[in-house]
């Protein structure tokens, strides 16, 4: 009866928060996006929303014929359809700025994360917790001061902060591609693999905690506000507080909460209350200063497969399928709709292909250091520095954050700290870095192989 309750007033609490948000913006969407009132949606989000689904899957499935992960295809093509300009086509040039489609599209990178932290085993990072915990910290440490002087010398007029978020964008590893790369490796139970993707999840979460560090103090220089190091620390310290609180909170409460849940024989229950968590912490994390996506991948790595274990016995399929339909919906929209914020014509300027490419090279070199922080003999160093090289959609997540905070310039203006010159390189490190490692990482592991063959 008390779990019955608490979920009554969470409904409660979040409808009148809903309710007073969309008062407070005197009646939402529609009329920003031009329809009248009354009409519903603008025919436009719809004939958006398909163009760039339709987009999605074709430039994936493109990108997937060479072997070369979706996620990459879809950005892509969102830089083809957002620079058609090029070509005198300006249809797709409302959608940048549509706000149904931005907000679509933040769900998808929330539900992204929340797939991520699905996907992350407390359990296996423990297993082989030192090793991993020394590797993700010099795969932040590095790429992050790197990321940063590389910043500095290229962009010497941008605020120190700006620097520093850059370097930011350079700290996460995508989980998704290198898990994708060592499964069609048949490496997934290797030493290696293991700790790569331990210090990945933990490269993940370490990034997250700069994240919010890094944007409360841009925006505490946004509100005129002198950030001390004692309030760094103290955003830090909520930061960890919240992860820790929500990951043993849950461990305690989505038990018993899931338990009850059981008794429900409505279709859907398990996903609907799943993502209804997700997007609970999502609002509780923006509630304390921190990102939604912070929250996302809290309630990820709190929903555990044996706390289905009712709804499994009743013949429903496991969480992380059931959420894949969802993902594979709201998720491309994200990375369509960052790649069409991508300018070409930005690219015929030698400065901004230098600044790219010095980007790349500090991602590359920044994780290599890793290597050297593997505290176990007769494992493969190189191949988990490789392993630790691609970006992919966290990157592009924190690039597209920083698109959305302002920074003060030399008039006292806002400026986004991510602006579209900025963000197109970013974009490209992704790209390189994502298209570089699946051939390194095959090529470390089988090096390694034959090495032991022959000397055993």
């Amino acid at each position: 009866m008390t779990i019955r309750i608490l979920i009554c007033s969470l409904l409660a609490i979040g409808g009148n928060w809903f309710l007073s948000q969309q008062i407070a913006v005197g009646g939402g969407s529609g009329a920003a996006a031009g329809a009248e009132p009354g009409h519903g949606l603008d025919p436009v989000v719809l004939a958006g929303v398909a163009a760039v689904l339709i987009i999605a899957k074709l430039s994936g499935e493109l990108f997937e014929r060479f072997r070369q992960p979706a996620v990459l295809g879809e950005l892509v093509g969102g830089i083809f359809i957002g620079n058609l300009t090029l070509i005198g086509v300006t249809i797709a040039e409302p959608l940048k700025t549509n706000e149904v489609i931005s907000a679509l599209a933040e769900l998808g990178a929330i539900i992204l994360l929340f797939e991520v932290g699905l996907e992350s085993d407390l359990g296996e990072m423990l297993e082989v917790g030192w090793t991993s915990l020394s590797v993700a910290v010099a795969g932040v440490v590095a790429p992050f001061f790197l990321g940063w002087g590389v910043s500095a010398y290229f962009l010497p007029g941008a605020p120190t902060l700006a620097h520093i978020f850059i370097g930011a964008t350079l700290c996460a590893t995508s989980v998704g591609i290198t898990a994708r790369v060592l499964k069609d490796l048949d490496a997934l139970q290797t030493r290696e693999a293991r700790i790569i993707l331990g210090a990945a999840v933990i490269d993940d979460v370490l990034g997250l905690l700069v994240l919010a560090v890094v944007a409360g103090a841009i925006k505490a220089e946004m509100a005129g506000v002198a950030l001390s190091s004692w309030q760094v620390i103290v955003i830090a310290l909520k930061a960890m507080a919240f992860l820790a609180g929500a990951v043993l909170g849950g461990r305690y409460l989505v038990p018993r909460l899931f338990r009850q849940a059981g008794a429900l024989e409505t279709r859907g229950v398990l996903l609907a209350l799943a993502v209804a968590f997700c997007f609970l912490l999502a609002w509780l994390a923006a509630l304390v200063g921190l990102a939604p996506i912070v929250g996302a991948f809290a309630a990820g790595i709190v929903l555990d497969e044996a706390q289905f274990e009712t709804f499994r016995d009743r013949g429903e399929h496991r969480l992380e399928e059931l959420l894949r339909p969802v993902s594979t919906l709201f998720a491309p929209i994200f990375f369509v709709l960052m790649g069409m914020k991508v300018d070409l014509r930005h690219f015929a300027r030698w400065e901004l292909l230098g600044f790219a490419t010095a980007l790349t090279l500090a991602a590359i070199l920044g994780k290599q250091v890793c290597s050297l922080a593997v505290l176990e003999r007769q494992v493969n160093r190189l191949a988990v520095g490789i392993g630790m090289v691609p970006r992919g959609e966290v990157g592009l997540i924190f690039a597209g954050i920083g698109a959305t905070l302002m920074l003060p310039n030399q008039a006292g203006a806002g400026q986004p700290v991510i602006d579209t010159i900025t963000f197109g390189a970013v974009a490209l490190m992704v790209v390189v870095t994502t298209l570089v490692t699946p051939p390194a990482l095959k090529w470390a592991l089988h090096t390694a192989k034959r090495s032991r063959a022959t000397n055993p």
